[in-house]
């Protein structure tokens, strides 16, 4: 397997503080089309049905490959400082298969 050379760039991020202060999120729910993954990112209250969006991000495919990689590798950096993250409630089906979307 041959290894490609990419040259690295230094990016400078802005971070206002509006967007500093995050928006908490329990839930995520996942879909995409051909061209696009879309993230939805809510927050579920408990005896509460209903539940608005708060963020949504929309990612090409390959950086929704990056961001899972990265993700993945965070999760398992965190798990190794501060041992493994127990899930507590199990994930409805529903959630786990959201439908396509068409761009």
């Amino acid at each position: 397997m041959e290894k490609k050379n990419t040259p690295k760039t230094n990016i400078e991020l802005e971070l206002t503080a509006d967007v500093a202060d995050g928006i908490y999120s329990n839930l995520a729910l996942i879909t995409h089309s051909q061209s696009e993954f879309i993230i939805d990112f809510t927050s579920v209250m408990p005896g509460v049905a209903k539940a608005r969006v708060k963020s949504r991000i929309i990612l090409t495919p390959q950086h929704a490959k990056r961001l899972m990689k990265a993700l993945s590798d965070n999760v398992h950096r965190y798990e190794n400082m501060f041992g493994s993250i127990e899930e507590r409630e199990p994930i409805p089906a529903s959630f786990m298969n959201t439908p396509t979307t068409e761009a």
